[in-house]
């Protein structure tokens, strides 16, 4: 099962999140673990506007791995978790995964680089950010 440090998202498939054979469709999953990144950020009291306004940054993809077990289909009741793996001077690296039930459907690593907002050259990460494990 997940770490019990790991947050959790909580979500449903909908008919709009489907392909023609009522499995959710390959890039939407791209879109859950987002929004569960997003979520982890906000349990912290952070949010993407401020932290532009404030600190002047933005978090941009760097590198993605994903591992597709099973499919998720039309009305699933999907968990989607999240932790840090490691936390480097502009980085963070999130182990995901998105269940349903106890099963797990799909596994990721995502490599979230902290830039400039106006460069987009890598800046370093917040201290409320970097000391979160």
């Amino acid at each position: 099962m997940t770490s019990p440090s790991a947050d959790h998202f909580n979500l449903r498939v909908y008919y709009e999140d489907t392909d023609a054979s009522g499995v959710v469709y390959h890039a939407n999953y791209l879109k859950y673990f987002e929004r569960a990144r997003t979520e982890w950020l906000e349990r912290r009291g952070l949010d993407h506007r401020a932290l532009a306004a404030s600190h002047e940054i933005v978090f941009t993809l760097a590198d993605l791995r994903l591992s597709f077990k099973r499919p998720a289909r039309l009305d699933d009741r999907l968990r989607v978790t999240s932790r840090i793996a490691e936390a480097g001077r502009a980085r963070l690296m999130f182990d995901q995964s998105i269940w349903c039930n106890d099963e797990v459907l799909i596994q990721g690593e995502f490599t979230v680089a902290c830039v400039n907002i106006a460069t987009f050259k890598p800046q370093r990460l917040p201290f409320a950010i970097r000391e979160e494990r």
